[in-house]
């Protein structure tokens, strides 16, 4: 009975806050990072390159996209990465472009998301009610919006191997983006570092809450609108 007594103790102790919250960015983690490399792969594609196609990266789903220490990150620090999407420049007409415009392409996915589920959060903020399970998928919808704003303004850094990056180096001559590409590998250790650090984690928390704060009121219209149409 003892060893019952300490396992309950231990047990009604635990704080599961923590866990919850993790896991209630699981799901709002797995469907920004797919969309914007699936986004990736489709502008990619649309502009001439099958190499996303070709790999099954046009897909779904998020078990293609995963890289799990980018997973990791978006779960602890809501900033991350997924696999990236394989491009071949050269299959463009205009390579340098090409490789801008796909690079922009998630980033601005993302932003469309955010925008997207402030909208949901705001029309469902009423029906859902005050239920446990309204509550929660509540916090899923705002989440989601919350996390898509950070990884698009994270990818929006122009640090190897992010998607601003992408964008810089096209405005640059051959020589000089050729040369920069070739590091690319490296910058994923310094992104970790200055994440995990709080180096960069901190600023970039600041500046996505304070876009975040001067976009909730797109959640307070279509709150207001649901309660215009259906309960007034």
């Amino acid at each position: 009975m003892g060893a019952i007594s300490a396992v309950q103790s231990i047990w009604e102790g635990f704080d599961f806050s923590y866990i919850l919250s993790i896991l209630l960015g699981l799901i709002p983690s797995l469907l920004c990072i797919t969309l914007h490399e699936l986004s990736h792969g489709y502008a990619a594609y649309r502009l001439g390159d099958n190499t996303a196609k070709n790999r099954g990266r046009l897909t779904l789903n998020p078990l293609k996209h995963l890289d799990p220490m980018g997973l990791l990150m978006m779960l602890v620090f809501h900033v991350g990465w997924a696999k990236p999407v394989p491009v071949n420049m050269h299959h463009f007409k205009n390579p340098k472009r090409g490789m801008a415009l796909t690079a922009l392409a998630g980033p601005l996915s993302n932003i469309l998301i955010s925008l997207v589920f402030l909208l949901l959060y705001g029309a469902a903020y009423i029906p859902l009610g005050m239920s446990r399970a309204g509550l929660y998928f509540r916090e899923m919808l705002q989440l989601t919006a919350y996390i898509s704003l950070g990884l698009a303004l994270f990818n929006l850094l122009p640090v190897p191997p992010l998607d601003g990056s992408k964008v810089i180096f096209a405005l640059m001559s051959d020589e000089n983006y050729n040369k920069l590409m070739r590091y690319e590998r490296y910058g994923s250790i310094i992104l970790l570092l200055l994440v995990s650090t709080g180096l960069l984690g901190r600023p970039l928390s600041a500046a996505i809450d304070f876009l975040y704060v001067r976009l909730i009121p797109l959640a307070q219209w279509a709150c207001d609108m649901v309660f215009k149409l259906f309960y007034s």
